[in-house]
């Protein structure tokens, strides 16, 4: 990649593993699981249980450049972490119940639970007759513009730009860039700049970039967002089903940290509404928008509980501890990387031996303080 300018822009939040991190990581997990430490320590630092975070599912694709690939499982990936779930006797149960085993003495045995982000059309295509076939319940977090086809799934159109193309060209900081990628080696270092100077953007700016981007180089972002996101007619096909539990993500999916308060409390309260309104229930769990701890601050777990969220989800690694020991509206959870395929590396990650605690919330600390 060739930037005439703007080298180390930040890119926030929780990156994804580069291919070598990749490899590293799964050997320690792969290590760990033959030592048995996750046994010896699993019931020690495992909590009440683990809340699992799915983004896309849906079949192999084939292409070299693939920069979402660790956002995706396959079907039969997803069919084999049941059965495999089921094996391991995890209680699989749905998110009112993470709430009810999070405040509960702590029980015999430990639960999973299944979480899907982002409303994509694979979660009915692909997800649900999987699911459904085993009978386990599962919660999808929608943006609710997104069903609407108001969204702007920024992520992917800049996937199709760059995938297309082996010279980029768009402002930054008012100044012409470019970029020559010929290489996919050099394509995936620039979705990984771009992104990660998109993510840093205030709503309004990012449409402006994005729109900018795919104007150039004739990508239809409103096609792509029709093709990857369900629509209100598969939303209620899975509102009918008593074991789909269906949450909020905001109305437009922003980076809630880039909002002012306001506008950041807008997005909180008017998701749930509008979900409230479309499904006729009361929509009862929330998640933050990617999740991780560049998306979203203190002040937003403030703002979810004040919303009347029973939960907020976010993308924070850690297990749910019973007795209230973890706070409801910062609920960490383990976000499977796609690119990793072992069954064993999955169960010593959900045993807890490969997490640090996630950090209380402000609000957490100030109900310690008071008791």
């Amino acid at each position: 990649m060739q930037p005439a300018a703007g080298r180390g822009l930040p890119h926030p939040g929780d990156a994804k593993l580069s291919s070598e991190n990749l490899f590293l990581t799964s050997l320690r997990l792969e290590l760990a699981w033959l030592s048995g430490r996750h046994w010896l320590r699993g019931r020690s630092v495992g909590g009440a249980g683990v809340v699992l975070r799915f983004e896309r599912v849906r079949p192999r694709r084939a292409g070299r450049f693939q920069p979402l690939r660790s956002q995706e499982i396959t079907p039969q990936f997803l069919d084999r972490t049941i059965r495999a779930l089921k094996r391991w006797k995890f209680d699989i149960v749905s998110m009112d119940e993470v709430c009810h085993r999070a405040v509960a003495s702590p029980m015999p045995g430990r639960f999973v639970a299944l979480t899907f982000d982002g409303g994509s059309k694979d979660i009915i295509a692909s997800a649900y007759p999987v699911l459904s076939r085993h009978g386990v319940p599962f919660a999808v977090y929608l943006p609710t513009a997104f069903p609407d086809r108001l969204g702007e799934a920024w992520w992917l159109a800049l996937e199709a730009v760059i995938a297309g193309e082996s010279r980029i060209s768009l402002v930054i900081d008012r100044h012409e860039r470019h970029f020559g990628i010929e290489g996919n080696a050099e394509k995936y270092q620039l979705y990984e700049f771009l992104s990660g100077w998109l993510r840093t953007l205030p709503p309004p700016d990012l449409s402006v970039a994005i729109n900018d981007l795919c104007r150039r180089y004739s990508v239809d972002l409103a096609a792509l967002l029709r093709e990857a996101s369900m629509d209100w007619d598969d939303l209620a096909k899975l509102a009918a089903d008593p074991l789909v539990t269906i949450g909020s993500a905001t109305v437009n999916y922003p980076v809630l940290s880039n909002l002012k308060d306001a506008d950041a409390q807008r997005e909180i309260t008017m998701g749930r509404a509008v979900a409230q309104a479309a499904f006729d229930r009361d929509v009862r769990h929330f998640a933050y928008p990617f999740g991780d701890r560049a998306a979203f601050a203190r002040k937003h777990v403030q703002m979810a509980e004040e919303a009347g969220f029973v939960s907020a989800a976010s993308a924070l690694a850690g297990v749910v501890h019973a007795e209230g020991r973890t706070n409801l509206h910062a609920l960490p959870r383990l976000c499977w990387d796609g690119r990793q395929r072992s069954l064993r590396v999955m169960r010593v990650l959900l045993s807890g031996a490969a997490f640090a605690p996630v950090a209380p919330t402000r609000s957490r600390i100030r109900d310690a303080d008071e008791n």
